[in-house]
C-alpha cells in the first residue's frame, strides 16, 4: 500500500496530526487482523516536503529529495508508534541507513517479517534522488512478490482531467498501464507505471479518505480505478 504524505496532516494536510495518525493506526491494525492480509506500507512525505517544492529554486534537487526521503522515515516512525500503542507488531525499514532509529531495507528481512504477521512500514522512498515514492511503491512490490499495489490518494480513481478542477473529469473504473502513460496521468509516476507494467503487478487507485475503501478493496468489491494489462 503506498499512503499519501498528507493523510499524517489530517485536515491541514501539513506537519504531524496524531489524531490522524492514530485514526489511520487503528484502521489498519483491524484490517490487518480481520484479514491476515501481509501488509507493506511505503509511506509518502507530502505532508512536511517534496523534493519538488525546489523546481525553479537554485537548491539543489538531489539535496532537496533527500530531504524529502527523510520526512518519509518521520511519517513511518509516528505510525509504527501509534500502531505499537494499539500492540500491532510492527518493522520499519529504510532505504537511507539510519541504523539508530529504523532497520535499514533488506529484501529478505522485509520478506520474513512480512511472513511473521509484522506491518512492515516502508521508508526514505528508492533511497536514490529523482524518484517519487510512487516508484519506491512498485519498486518494493516487485521485491517482496506482492500481488497488487493499493495506492491511496485525495480523489476516489483515476480521471481523465483533474477532477479538483473541473467537475465534468470522467474516472475510469479500469485503465490499461499502456493508456494511462499515453495519456499522461499524473495519480502515480509513469517509472511506477512501467515497472508494474513490465512486472504485471495490478494498481487500485482509490480515496484514503474512506478508510473502508482499503477493506472493501481486499473484500474484491468495486472500489477506485483498477490499472492492469
Amino acid at each position: 500500500m503506498k499512503i499519501t504524505g498528507e493523510v499524517f496532516g489530517g485536515e491541514k494536510q501539513f506537519g504531524l496530526d496524531f489524531v490522524a495518525i492514530k485514526k489511520l493506526a487503528k484502521y489498519l491494525a483491524e484490517v490487518q487482523k480481520k484479514t491476515k492480509v501481509e501488509l507493506a506500507i511505503v509511506i509518502g512525505a507530502g505532508n512536511l516536503f517534496r523534493g519538488r517544492n525546489v523546481i525553479n529554486t537554485d537548491f539543489d534537487r538531489a539535496a532537496a529529495d533527500y530531504i524529502g526521503m527523510l520526512g518519509t522515515v518521520m511519517n513511518a516512525l509516528s505510525l509504527q508508534g501509534e500502531l505499537e500503542i494499539l500492540g500491532t507488531s510492527t518493522r520499519v525499514l529504510s532505504s537511507l541507513k539510519i541504523d539508530q532509529v529504523c532497520e535499514p531495507f533488506i529484501r529478505r528481512r522485509a520478506i520474513h517479517h512480512l511472513e511473521k504477521g509484522y506491518m512492515v512500514i516502508l521508508a526514505g522512498g528508492t533511497g536514490s534522488p529523482f524518484f517519487t515514492t510512487d516508484s519506491a511503491a512498485a519498486l518494493k512490490a516487485c521485491e517482496l512478490n506482492c500481488e497488487i499495489i493499493l495506492k491511496g490518494s485525495n480523489v476516489e480513481g483515476i480521471y481523465d482531467t483533474d477532477p479538483r478542477k473541473n467537475k465534468n473529469a470522467k474516472m475510469f473504473k479500469t485503465i490499461s498501464y499502456q493508456k494511462a502513460l499515453k495519456m499522461g496521468l499524473t495519480v502515480m509516476d509513469n517509472t511506477a507505471f512501467a515497472l508494474c507494467q513490465r512486472e504485471k503487478i495490478p494498481i487500485v487507485v482509490f480515496n484514503l479518505n474512506n478508510l473502508t475503501n482499503i477493506e472493501k478493496i481486499l473484500n474484491d468489491e468495486d472500489v477506485g480505478t483498477l490499472v492492469t494489462g
